[in-house]
C-alpha cells in the first residue's frame, strides 16, 4: 500500500501545466516524488509557475504554443534530448470561447479545436517514442487526457467549440486506449466539472452561486479533487484501467 498509488521517481509532462488544473496536477506530482515538465503559450508564466515548483521538488519549463504543428515537434525534441523515457503525458493544455450562436466566430471555433483535440492526438504520436521506453506490461506507461464534462452533456454556456472538442477528447482517448494497449500504453481521461480556475472565474463572477447550486454536493472542485485523480490514474493501482472518462464533477453527469 505504500507504492500502490506513488508516482515517485517517474517522469511527467503536463501541457497546460502553469495555470488552472495542469497547475494543479503539477504540484501534486512534483510534491509526491516526481520530475516534472509543464508547458505554457507564455514563456514567463511558464519559467515563473516552474521555478516556484521547483521549491517543492523537481520542474522544468518548456514553454510553447501547442496549437502549432512545429511547436509540438519542438517540445517532442527537446524532451528527447534530456530524457530517455516518459512515463506520464498529462495533455490538459485548453481554451474556451464563449459567444451567441449568432455571433460565434471562426476564428474561435479553429483556435479552440486546435488546441483541445488536435494538439492532443499529435502531441502523443510525437512523444510515442519516449512513452513506449516507460511502458512494460506490469506497469504500463501513461496518457492521460483531461476533458470536461461539457463535452458530456449540455453546458448551461454558449461555448460551442469547447464543448465540441471535449467531446472530441474523450473518444479519442477510447480510440487510442484501444490501440495503444498492445504498446502496454494506458490512456484515460479526467472530465472535470466546474474548479476554481481562472478559465472559469468570469462565469463564476457572473454566476457563482447559480454554478454551485447545480452541483450535488454543493463546492467547486479543489486542487486536491485533481490531484486525487491524476494521481490515481498514473500510479500503479490503475495498471488494469484503461480507455476510461472519469467526470470529477461533485456529481452533476450523475444527477443530470
Amino acid at each position: 500500500m505504500n507504492t500502490l498509488f506513488s508516482v515517485a521517481g517517474k517522469t511527467a509532462l503536463i501541457t497546460g501545466g502553469s495555470r488552472g488544473i495542469g497547475l494543479m496536477i503539477a504540484r501534486g506530482y512534483v510534491e509526491a516524488g516526481a520530475r516534472v515538465y509543464i508547458t505554457s503559450r507564455k514563456q514567463a508564466v511558464c519559467d515563473a509557475a516552474a521555478a516556484e515548483l521547483s521549491t517543492l521538488g523537481s520542474c522544468i519549463s518548456l514553454p510553447a504554443d501547442l496549437v502549432q504543428m512545429s511547436e509540438i515537434e519542438r517540445v517532442a525534441g527537446l524532451l528527447a534530448a534530456r530524457e530517455a523515457k516518459l512515463d506520464i503525458l498529462v495533455n490538459n493544455a485548453g481554451a474556451t470561447w464563449g459567444s451567441t450562436i449568432d455571433e460565434f466566430p471562426e476564428s474561435g471555433w479553429d483556435k479552440v479545436m486546435d488546441l483541445n483535440a488536435k494538439s492532443v492526438f499529435f502531441l502523443t504520436q510525437k512523444l510515442l517514442p519516449l512513452i513506449e521506453k516507460a511502458a512494460s506490461a506490469e506497469n504500463p506507461a501513461r496518457v492521460i487526457n483531461v476533458g470536461s464534462i461539457d463535452g458530456m452533456h449540455t453546458s448551461i454556456f454558449e461555448n460551442y467549440s469547447y464543448a465540441a472538442s471535449k467531446a472530441a477528447v474523450h473518444h479519442l482517448t477510447k480510440i487510442l486506449a484501444a490501440y495503444l494497449a498492445s504498446r502496454h500504453i494506458t490512456v484515460n481521461g479526467i472530465a472535470p466539472g466546474p474548479f476554481l480556475t481562472d478559465m472559469m472565474a468570469p462565469m463564476v463572477a457572473r454566476m457563482g452561486d447559480t454554478i454551485v447550486n447545480n452541483i450535488p454536493l454543493k463546492r467547486m472542485g479543489t486542487a486536491d479533487d485533481a490531484v486525487g485523480i491524476a494521481t490515481f490514474l498514473a500510479s500503479r493501482a490503475a495498471n488494469y484501467i484503461t480507455g476510461v472518462v472519469i467526470p470529477v464533477d461533485g456529481g452533476i453527469m450523475a444527477a443530470s
